[in-house]
């Protein structure tokens, strides 16, 4: 890469934001240049051991953060081209219309969002489409209007899920089929066909796809768009700083430290960061000079401020039967995301996760001490586990935020009891029917290896809003097409740009937004 050559655009990020926005402005002819910090996933049967992927981190960055307290953290972070998609679990919900108007929570207040759900639904059904999404609209009854039907049919329950789903419904609740981004192709009896990418394994969750069958942002989006002529990738670039005019309204230069230690200067007409929600933030900070004391697109001083990461539980329930699945994520059910007839706050959703294993038991053995029956056995465990997550939402504060200091390390400052009072009543209720549902009602664990954390707020994985969107540059990084306010040719389009979470994963949405603004950049480069 010659530092005289010119882009029209460069993205720095390949996850769910900006490889799909690279996917979409492929077809524009447009120079397109990614930045990748990582490089590509070894494929290896490592991939799937869950004592490499979830005891020893094997995949995880070998970096460290700090908390409040000075304390140092292991973030649960991957660099890859296909960033965090990689390892997430493809769980691809779209926010609720309510989501997106201020909502009074036990804890404060969950703000507005600059759009309505019906800008961006259609771009909803753009997502789930190009990734694959596997459900069926209508089943959730709280969901908002579709303007589509999704494009594959949902992943068929096993016979165990299906009686929990059943058992659900005697209960007067909805369950639904989670929607979920996988390249499968069924059978009658829900099995994976012979030309199947996916073979509904039990390692679709928080593990690398070593058979390519989980839509992440590598095989779905960046792959595609590097066909195109007119599209380049380089891996190994870490940028470092953005840097200005004199009169600091353009972006003019993305400087990158290179795999052999050698720095690159880029430059481009746009340039659109996409590191993560803590990333994007620490490069905004790093770039201030002159101009932008604060560090770029924030002369409201909300750059780094406001993160979220919701308030999650990874839980392990005992089931009376035998759990024989395999492919176990097919399920959720959000009846009182929005409030329970005994509270009138937001609680949250449930959902299932991928099935646990006895490797993933014994990692978490010491961790339940006084919990688990001393007779039941590490495989036993795993043969009756049933395992689910929790989801409640978390609020913007400002004092929850990401600094920079002297040595330009990361501090990320946390408030991990903000808004929990839902999720705790979400997780009682919950605990409330194990009985029937065919489970022990004593037996429900906290499956915290899961979450990859020493710590609560190692868990970053739903990372959001350290530049959050808006109308008011007072009160914002971005506008609402994700450009800065202070700049006239920056964009930040991963989960930063989040002004509230909701209580579902967040890829989804970011993946629609990426669209979204890729047509308002693709129409401004035209």
């Amino acid at each position: 890469m010659a530092e005289n050559q010119h882009y029209d655009v460069i993205v720095i990020g390949t996850g769910a934001g900006g490889g799909t926005l690279a996917h979409r402005l492929a077809p524009t002819g447009k120079r397109v240049l990614i930045l990748e910090r990582g490089g590509y996933l070894p494929r290896e049967r490592d991939n799937w051991e869950s004592t490499a992927v979830f005891v020893r981190a094997k995949y995880r960055a070998p970096e460290f953060w700090y908390d409040k307290h000075g304390e140092q953290f292991p973030p649960e972070v991957n660099y890859y081209v296909g960033g965090n998609t990689k390892f997430y679990g493809a769980a691809l919900f779209r926010l609720r219309p309510e989501d997106f108007g201020e909502l009074h929570h036990h804890g404060g207040i969950s703000p507005a969002w600059p759009i309505r759900y019906e800008d961006l639904e259609p771009y909803y059904t753009q997502a789930e489409h190009l990734y694959l999404v596997h459900g069926r609209h209508g089943e959730d009854p709280g969901e908002g209007p579709v303007s589509a039907q999704y494009a594959h049919p949902p992943v068929r329950h096993a016979p165990r899920i299906q009686q929990l789903s059943d058992d659900l419904e005697k209960h007067g609740l909805h369950p639904f089929h989670l929607p979920i981004g996988v390249n499968l192709t069924q059978d009658e009896e829900g099995r994976a066909t012979p030309d199947s990418v996916c073979i509904r394994c039990d390692r679709v969750d928080g593990f690398p796809c070593l058979v390519r069958g989980k839509a992440d942002s590598q095989v779905i989006c960046v792959e595609p768009a590097l066909q195109h002529e007119n599209v380049s990738l380089v891996t190994g670039a870490n940028v470092r700083t953005l840097e200005t005019d004199e009169g600091g309204r353009t972006v003019t230069g993305v400087v990158a430290e290179l795999a052999d230690g050698s720095t690159e200067r880029f430059r481009g007409d746009i340039v659109v960061v996409a590191c993560g929600a803590v990333n994007s933030a620490a490069l905004l900070l790093r770039s201030a000079n002159d101009r932008h004391p604060r560090g770029l697109a924030n002369s409201s001083d909300t750059v780094g401020r406001h993160y979220m990461r919701h308030n999650n539980l990874a839980l392990m329930a005992v089931s009376e039967e035998p759990n024989d699945t395999q492919f176990q994520k097919t399920l959720a059910f959000n009846d009182w995301y929005l409030g329970a007839d005994d509270w009138d706050y937001p609680l949250g959703g449930v959902q299932m996760l991928g099935k646990s294993d006895a490797d993933q038991i014994k990692g978490e053995a010491p961790r339940w001490a006084g919990l688990a029956s001393p007779d039941l056995p590490f495989e036993v465990l795993a043969h009756h586990a049933v395992d689910f997550w929790l989801c409640g939402e978390d609020l913007p504060q400002p004092e929850n935020r990401v600094t920079l200091d002297a040595n330009g390390d990361i501090h990320l400052a946390l408030d991990e009891k903000n808004n929990i009072e839902g999720l705790k009543r979400l997780r009682h209720k919950f605990q409330g029917m194990l009985g029937g549902l065919g489970m022990h009602p004593h037996h429900l664990l906290p499956h915290s290896l899961y979450l990859h954390k020493g710590m609560p707020i190692g868990a970053t994985a739903h990372q959001a809003g350290t530049v959050r969107f808006g109308t008011d540059p007072a009160a914002s990084a971005l506008d609402v097409d994700c450009k800065a306010h202070d700049l006239d040719n920056l964009y930040v389009v991963d989960t930063g740009f989040f002004p509230s979470i909701g209580a579902v994963n967040p890829s989804l949405t970011a993946i629609a937004n990426a669209l979204r603004v890729g047509d308002h950049i693709a129409e401004r480069i035209r």
